[in-house]
């Protein structure tokens, strides 16, 4: 394999990418998203960035220029899932063939140089967004392409994505990615590393989500990276949501160089989606006041048309347009109940300690994240990774807000046990469910709301209906 100082590439991708010298001259002519990040965190209110990526090239460059006029403080390129898992000759093939069957852009078939007209065809930077447990060719390229922001992790992008990649190889990829970043911080270029919160998107709990990024953050910063931007995905209970956000520069502070710039942003709601577009559009509207409330840099919109798959150019801008109206001036007057979110992050910020201190105190912290998660004291709900335990059955309360039904072999103390299992009991006479059926509504809550919501409404398909859109 080739070497980009100490990112060991394929040898076929490496050929292919311009002098490294070039490389950084040309990063260093680019308008960084980390400039976008000081900003919003400066002005109080977060910026909005849409999810979306197409085959074609031609498409692609369609797509951001039909999105950049609703207002984005950041775009992205959404990678297919052939370039994700690296078999970039199936993605040349597919896009030579159709470019309509890829799921995203293949940036590494299309080649840095269109990743560059890309960066060149809107005037807001670009990021890029992918799932791959392994990214470095991807990584390299973006570079190339005069991308300075990049998400995933070690830990991020494993489990959730993947059924069998071993933690120690996607902990070490990334690691790579990481060091690069180092090394053009020392030139002077800074690169945006966003941690994917998110996870399985299912009824995830929020110290769940914060101990996996906040290793993931640990680890990238000893290899010199100095802008991390930390996601964490709506839950669906405001106080809880919140305080989960909130909670991030907190952890920050403890856990890392005050040197390191930390950044939080919301992913909005990422489980079931209502149907209905008045609906969809009120909970896109409540994620950016969301966002605003706990202090988010950055807002990841969804739109009305999430229930029914990818959704179309106009509907993204419209949900970038509902999203910085939520996070906007006209909502200003919201006030939320302040003790009950101080309380939540209380809680939160221990649980996060009470996973992640174990693990930091033994001497290296790749194997002492891949023995933590072999163990259990580590894990993800809903995982299909034979790498994580998912023993860890999420619950909501009545306020909505998730809680630990089982935490599996977490390490919690008696206190946090007793507390989730006292917020999860039921008044006397309330009939029982089985854990199917738990799950089930858990799962479907925001349907639920929209059931009632519309209670005299009939409910469409995309297809039924297609003016509704």
């Amino acid at each position: 394999m080739a070497d980009l100082h100490g990112l060991h590439l394929d040898d076929q991708v490496a050929a292919e990418l311009p002098d490294w010298a070039e490389t950084v001259a040309h990063l260093r002519t680019r308008r960084p998203v980390v400039e976008v990040l000081r900003a919003a965190r400066a002005a109080g209110r977060p910026v909005v960035q849409p999810r979306c990526g197409v085959g074609g090239h031609q498409q692609m460059l369609d797509l951001l220029r039909a999105l950049e006029p609703a207002g984005p403080g950041v775009l992205s390129v959404t990678i297919d899932s052939h370039t994700r898992l690296r078999h970039f000759d199936t993605a040349a093939e597919t896009l030579a063939r159709d470019p309509g069957d890829l799921n995203g852009y293949p940036l590494v078939a299309h080649g840095w140089q269109r990743g560059r007209e890309l960066a060149d065809a809107v005037g807001v930077p670009l990021e890029v967004r992918h799932g791959s447990p392994d990214g470095r060719e991807l990584f390299a390229v973006a570079l190339a392409a005069g991308l300075t922001s990049y998400e995933g992790g070690g830990i991020g992008y494993n489990l959730p994505y993947s059924k069998n990649v071993p933690l120690g190889h996607s902990l070490r990829a990334w690691q790579q990615v990481d060091a690069l970043c180092g090394v053009l911080a020392e030139a002077g270029v800074v690169i945006d590393r966003e941690l994917f919160g998110t996870l399985t998107a299912v009824l995830v709990p929020p110290s769940v989500s914060l101990a996996v990024t906040v290793l993931e953050a640990v680890a990238a910063a000893r290899e010199g990276v100095r802008c991390l931007s930390i996601a964490y995905p709506q839950g669906g209970e405001t106080h809880q949501d919140v305080a989960a956000l909130r909670a991030v520069r907190t952890l920050a502070a403890r856990y890392l160089d005050p040197a390191v710039e930390v950044y939080p942003v919301l992913h909005e709601f990422m489980g079931v989606f209502p149907r209905t577009r008045s609906y969809a559009e009120l909970l896109i509207l409540h994620g950016g006041l969301l966002a605003r409330l706990g202090g988010a840099a950055k807002v990841i919109n969804k739109t009305h048309q999430e229930a029914y798959g990818i959704p179309e150019a106009e509907a993204n801008a419209d949900g970038i347009r509902g999203a910085a109206l939520g996070a906007g001036e006209l909502l200003d007057f919201v006030r939320i109940d302040e003790d009950r979110v101080a309380e939540e992050q209380h809680w939160i910020e221990r649980e996060v300690a009470e996973l992640v201190d174990p693990v930091l105190a033994e001497g290296e912290l790749i194997p002492a994240i891949e023995a933590a998660f072999a163990a259990g004291r580590l894990d993800i709900p809903f995982s299909a990774s034979i790498h994580a335990h998912a023993q860890v059955v999420p619950r909501r309360d009545r306020s909505g807000a998730i809680r630990y039904a089982d935490a599996g072999a977490l390490p919690f103390s008696t206190a946090v046990l007793r507390r989730h299992a006292a917020l999860l009991s039921e008044p006397p006479g309330t009939p029982e469910r089985s854990p199917f059926e738990a799950a089930t509504a858990d799962i479907r809550y925001f349907l639920d709301h929209e059931d009632r919501f519309h209670t005299r409404t009939p409910h469409y398909t995309r297809s039924e209906n297609s003016q509704r859109f």
